[in-house]
């Protein structure tokens, strides 16, 4: 037998295994009208958790560790100390940590047991803590907890081309909250002076990628501003740096539409940058290269890791984005009278730009006291489903995974198989498992996609899970989407063309 299709450019699925690999809004296709699965040895236990899940679900008590740091670093030679540009941040956020301190409170150990404390270093540092840089947590106005690690650099004694940062946190009464990795961080020796080809997209910087700008006045260290969002303005900060998404434009467009587009950034590219934590955004800019103070009108190269660049306003008389001590303004260029494609630029106006990360680890201990670390906390990145008739497997790939994990679609668990630290793989639970009945869905369901340790531990995700009802079952009869009540025949017609339930199922992040 087959199956209809509705949608997707595919108009009859084979009912037996069909394998489709997930992508954000991304649809699958899923049949599902198996029993009961199969749960905990314990239904006693199954039904807490449960409970407890449904209670997480209305009121999440979530503990969010953001790490920031930039895509590539420097190496140092000899006995100087390149620190990292800029400087890896950590920022803690999420009720559950005001939860926490409530029960180490009930506990008697007072104010001062709760106080986060970390450590971060390189990841071949080992567990020797003198390696690394202390951190100590701040709180900011938002509520977060803010550090960030400015004394780390990488020698040249170190031979590697990609490293990470080892992240460890603890309780000032000693308890161990975990081990939180950064993503990869390329190694460079110096910027690259050379004409960037896109054969080499390792130190081009792409639009939609996220990137940082700092300036350096007569490049001393100590001057350093990163161009950041306080208070719903623009500042240039010598302490926090602002992620920013780089859209590339089409320049063919009005100023107020501004699509972004794909494709690497080349000079001369009208661009725009969006805070990605507030959304705040500047008006269009054209990006320009900088060489000895002067903006180059007339290159369009490829833009690499840690270069010289300025930012003008698009249809401006050439006025620049600048600092001002911690100010950001506009200032006007000097048009070079023996050069007409240059302009001469003062020191607030001349940008390095550098790609950057962000890895972002959530949990939460609501369910239960957790004694052990909560790492390796695991990172969902893509789905793949597989499957059909009377069961849908689903593949969650990611980072982190381990044998005590869980998948839970909503409040409810799915039968999980531990595969390797990279995939797990579960059953799909049906829609009859949320309390509908299949017969009778009329609206989509969409539930969110947990991980739960063995110990009640939630790891939640950006992932949800959407079943829709099929609204094209018989061939020229439309199926409106509220469906009246005294619509009996109709289902059962329904029920008689297909045997089986037919949902879609999809993914969005």
């Amino acid at each position: 037998p087959t199956r209809q299709a509705g949608q997707g450019g595919c108009s009859r699925l084979p009912a037996r295994r069909r394998a489709g690999r997930a992508r954000q809004g991304a649809q699958f296709w899923c049949y599902s009208a198996g029993g009961p699965l199969s749960c905990r040895s314990n239904p006693y236990q199954t039904n807490l958790l449960r409970d407890g899940v449904r209670r997480y679900l209305q009121l999440p008590a979530d503990q969010t560790v953001l790490i920031l740091h930039a895509k590539v670093a420097q190496k140092s030679y000899g006995n100087e100390k390149r620190f990292f540009c800029p400087p890896p941040c950590v920022y803690l956020s999420g009720p559950g940590w005001k939860l926490k301190q409530e029960q180490i409170k009930a506990r008697d150990l007072g104010e001062a047991g709760f106080r986060v404390c970390g450590y971060m270093g390189l990841d071949s540092m080992g567990s020797n803590l003198m390696e690394t840089q202390k951190l100590s947590f701040e709180e900011q106005p938002d509520a977060k907890g803010f550090s960030c690690a400015k004394a780390l650099y990488i020698s040249d004694a170190d031979k590697r081309k990609h490293f990470r940062l080892v992240l460890k946190l603890f309780f000032s009464n000693g308890q161990e909250i975990g081990t939180f990795h950064s993503k990869l961080i390329k190694v460079i020796s110096k910027p690259s002076q050379k004409k960037q080809s896109l054969k080499n997209t390792d130190l081009c910087i792409s639009s939609g990628s996220k990137v940082s700008l700092f300036n350096r006045l007569r490049s001393q260290t100590v001057s350093t501003r990163y161009l950041s969002v306080e208070g719903g303005a623009f500042i240039a900060s010598a302490r926090q740096w602002a992620a920013f998404t780089l859209h590339l434009a089409d320049e063919c467009c009005a100023r107020s539409e501004f699509p972004p587009r794909e494709g690497y950034i080349h000079y001369g590219s009208v661009v725009q940058l969006v805070c990605t934590a507030t959304g705040i955004t500047l008006p269009p800019l054209i990006i320009r290269k900088v060489t000895k103070q002067y903006a180059l009108l007339d290159v369009d190269e490829p833009i690499s890791q840690l270069h010289k660049c300025a930012f003008q306003f698009q249809g401006s008389d050439r006025m620049y984005l600048c600092l001002s001590t911690e100010k950001v303004i506009q200032f006007q260029a000097s048009p070079c009278p023996k050069e007409a494609n240059r302009e001469l630029l003062n020191d607030g106006s001349c940008w390095t730009i550098i790609g950057t990360e962000t890895v972002e680890y959530t949990f939460s201990e609501s369910l239960a006291c957790v004694c052990e670390p909560v790492s390796p906390v695991p990172l969902i990145t893509a789905l793949q489903l597989t499957g059909g008739g009377d069961v849908a497997m689903l593949e969650v790939q990611g980072e982190y995974f381990h044998a005590h994990l869980k998948v839970w679609f909503g409040d409810v668990e799915a039968e999980t198989m531990y595969r390797s630290p990279k995939s797990l793989v579960c059953v799909v639970p049906d829609v009859s498992a949320f309390g509908s009945d299949w017969r009778w869905l009329r609206y989509p369901i969409t539930v969110p996609l947990l991980l739960i340790r063995d110990d009640g531990l939630i790891y939640s995700s950006s992932f949800t899970f959407t079943y829709t009802p099929e609204q094209s079952f018989i061939p020229g009869q439309q199926v409106l989407s509220d469906v009246p009540q005294d619509s009996d025949k109709l289902l059962d017609s329904i029920h008689q063309e297909f045997t089986r339930t037919n949902f879609h199922l999809f993914m969005q992040s």
